[in-house]
């Protein structure tokens, strides 16, 4: 709701491996004009802190937001990383409950990622990545161009990559974007890469970057994904793709600390 605020300070211990998602999709409900006291609206935020020890690999893949007309909702991510830890976080919006042909109107979508490593006595940004959706940016084509849903994937190796296995990799993503509706992208950071998705399919924008997550899993020597059972898939997003799971190993659980 219009005012609320939700904050994760998750941390991971070194050399651990865990998946962080939540039991279901998460609902923003339209503030702008609801209110005598507000009828600008308020703003729903969420504060993400994900902090990661030596040789911890953390995957945040959260179920997708949906925002309702008129919602204001507003997210800081930040991810500190020790110097050899890997991070993979993915999030899916659907700007209005299209369905019922509702449209996001008036609302508006902020978000602002800061992954940052650790390396000795010094630090530096592996990305500062800060978006906002409302307004002109919904029709524009520099925009959402008229598409009601919005997909980002960003991965933070735990090593720098060789120019060629980069290449590569991203080749594989780009083929594993075959028989999915939308325009999907994606490219390299200094050290990771980094996917967006722009289209009318939530599903669509999921199951490409669950083939991503089996690519980056297999890049790492890690066991396959599998999917939670919290997930609402229907139909497997490796069925139709050349990326194929293999059987999962257990993960070791990061620690969550309550926000203060």
């Amino acid at each position: 709701m219009g005012g609320d605020q939700l904050c994760f300070d998750i941390a991971a211990g070194p050399d651990s491996r865990a998946l962080i998602t939540t039991v279901a999709a998460q609902k923003a409900y339209g503030s702008v004009g609801r209110s005598r006291l507000h009828p600008g609206g308020q703003w729903a935020r969420q504060q993400v802190v994900l902090t990661l020890a030596s040789g911890s690999n953390l995957e945040w893949l959260p179920q997708e937001l949906v925002l309702y007309a008129g919602a204001l909702f507003e997210q800081t991510v930040q991810v500190n990383l020790e110097a050899n830890a890997a991070f993979l976080g993915a999030e899916v919006v659907r700007l209005g409950r299209t369905a019922a042909g509702e449209a996001l109107g008036s609302g508006c979508w902020r978000s602002a990622l800061e992954i940052r490593r650790q390396l000795d006595a010094t630090a530096r940004f592996e990305l500062v990545d800060r978006l906002e959706l409302g307004g002109e940016a919904l029709s524009s084509a520099h925009g959402m161009a008229g598409e009601p849903v919005f997909g980002s994937l960003v991965w933070a190796a735990p090593q720098p990559l060789d120019a060629t296995v980069m290449a590569a990799l991203l080749e594989h993503c780009r083929s594993a974007r075959a028989g999915l509706a939308g325009a999907m992208a994606c490219g390299p950071l200094n050290q990771g890469l980094i996917a967006r998705y722009r289209g009318p399919s939530s599903q669509a924008a999921r199951f490409w970057f669950s083939r991503i997550w089996a690519l980056l899993r297999r890049q790492q020597g890690l066991a396959p994904p599998e999917l939670p059972r919290l997930w609402p898939f229907q139909e497997q997003p490796w069925a139709t793709s050349a990326v194929q799971p293999e059987p999962p190993i257990a993960l070791a659980a990061a620690t969550v600390k309550p926000c203060t």
